[in-house]
């Protein structure tokens, strides 16, 4: 309870301002609400376009477009992904970080419509609210600016427009290339149900791609002298199938096949298969993954075929929650408030849960909920922020963007941050970012006492990663 009270005294110390300059987060949060339609016309853009990882050209364009109109100097290309950037404003310590995503999902095609309904030209949709996301982020990051030229407040604000998260690409390559160093520390938030401090960890996650070569033949006049690829992608799948029944309960295993072949006359002579495998520790996901990798061995063996190449396109930690910057993210989520929804906003919300079950009570979350005072809990994603919170201080929060009780990856998450129920969590999240960034930089202690936090998480842990030493960012993903 001392711990507690004393990081209140701190967080609510910082607020005081020297007689005569204007309070920084009346600036901040000033100008997100002065800027609120410029703000929901880039969601509009980027939810418009749905790009998905690696693609995102418009979209990342779009917040660079902003940034660069609001002072911000901004580099493109980073990490030798083309939709990856750095934009920067300021000089000097702290240097504080905020995350920026972008990318959409594929077979998500959906109008802002309560009803499911495809939304013409669309392949892909913002299941996960990344519209929403990336818009925020950079708002708040301009916000920040708007504090800093005042000169209220002293350091360096750098947004990192991270692609392809939903592949866990765009920071675990950003990472490897040096793209993060010298930030003191990060900020992060996401689209959700809940508005919230977000202390729990994620799953880690790795992304691996097994390619099998076989040789081609007619597959009725000559199927004895074909060998099939594809056999040895089915042949896994029953392995690892009865895999499943010998992992950890928190292991989860899922799989798309990428490549089956041509036509059916015809012996697939390569094939392709994508796995997801995940745990709630990474050690446990190194532990699964070579049993994973010897199941692929032995159906090339059965089917006569080659196992040809074996590749982790991405390797996801779990993420470390960190207390100080929770507490302070709290704070800001409480002064900011919740969204506050129309009646038109609650009756579109509620006909898009008319098929989920159980009946959700609410229609759209309009409170903060509070921060638990107990141990972090276990979420069931996976984010490639993990990885960076081995590295730095982050902090994370989340806000109500969309219907109550919604899955994710979703038609119902497209429609809401296509319209006012998403845009209005966007603001709210501008702004926390916005307003727990000032404090930061007001007092740079508690940056110190998240700095602490982390050490002491990371005691007796080592980070290692699947990827291989050297190895570049995909260029494609699918």
């Amino acid at each position: 309870m001392k711990a507690l009270a004393l990081a209140t005294v701190v967080i609510f110390a910082s607020l005081a301002q020297p007689a005569g300059q204007s309070d920084p987060k009346t600036t901040a949060l000033g100008w997100v609400e002065a800027n609120a339609a410029t703000l929901r016309s880039v969601n509009r853009n980027i939810w418009t376009w749905a790009e998905t990882g690696l693609e995102e050209t418009k979209s990342s364009e779009e917040l660079q477009s902003l940034l660069r109109a609001n002072g911000f100097s901004v580099e493109a290309g980073v990490a030798g992904m083309p939709t990856a950037f750095v934009a920067t404003y300021g000089s000097g310590q702290p240097v504080i970080g905020i995350l920026a995503e972008f990318d959409a999902l594929p077979g998500l095609s959906q109008d802002s419509s309560p009803e499911r309904t495809n939304r013409a030209g669309a392949t892909a949709g913002h299941g996960c609210g990344h519209s929403v996301f990336g818009t925020a982020s950079s708002g708040g990051a301009i916000a920040i600016k708007q504090a800093l030229a005042s000169g209220a407040i002293k350091g360096t604000v750098k947004l990192f427009g991270t692609p392809a998260e939903e592949t866990g690409i765009g920071k675990t390559y950003m990472l490897r290339e040096g793209v993060f160093k010298g930030v003191d520390t990060l900020l992060s938030w996401h689209a959700l149900d809940k508005t919230m401090a977000t202390w729990d960890y994620s799953k880690a996650m790795v992304s691996v791609k097994f390619k099998f070569e076989g040789l081609p033949s007619h597959a009725s006049v000559s199927p004895h002298q074909g060998k099939s690829a594809l056999d040895a992608v089915e042949l896994m799948s029953v392995g690892v199938n009865f895999m499943r029944e010998h992992v950890t309960e928190d292991t989860r295993i899922h799989y798309v096949i990428t490549n089956g072949g041509g036509q059916p006359n015809v012996v697939p002579p390569s094939a392709e298969v994508w796995y997801y495998l995940r745990a709630n520790k990474h050690t446990d996901v190194e532990e699964s993954f070579v049993w994973l990798t010897e199941i692929a061995r032995a159906a090339a063996a059965m089917s006569r075929t080659t196992l040809i190449e074996t590749r982790v396109d991405a390797d996801l930690h779990e993420v470390l929650p960190n207390r100080t910057l929770a507490e302070v993210i709290q704070k800001n989520l409480e002064l900011v408030g919740p969204p506050v929804f129309d009646d038109r906003e609650k009756a579109f919300a509620r006909a898009t849960q008319k098929d989920l079950k159980p009946q959700p009570a609410l229609a759209l979350s309009e409170r903060v909920e509070p921060l638990s005072s107990g141990p972090p809990t276990q979420g069931v994603h996976s984010t490639d922020v993990g990885d960076l919170t081995w590295f730095f201080p982050v902090g994370q929060f989340t806000v109500a963007t969309y219907s109550y009780g919604a899955p994710g990856h979703s038609w119902q998450i497209v429609a809401c941050t296509g319209m006012s129920i998403g845009e209005k969590g966007m603001l709210v999240a501008a702004k926390t970012i916005a307003g727990t960034a000032i404090d930061l930089y007001r007092s740079p202690e508690l940056i110190q006492r998240a700095r602490e936090d982390l050490k002491k998480t990371m005691a007796g842990q080592q980070y290692m990663t699947l990827i291989p030493e050297g190895q570049k960012a995909p260029k494609t993903i699918r």
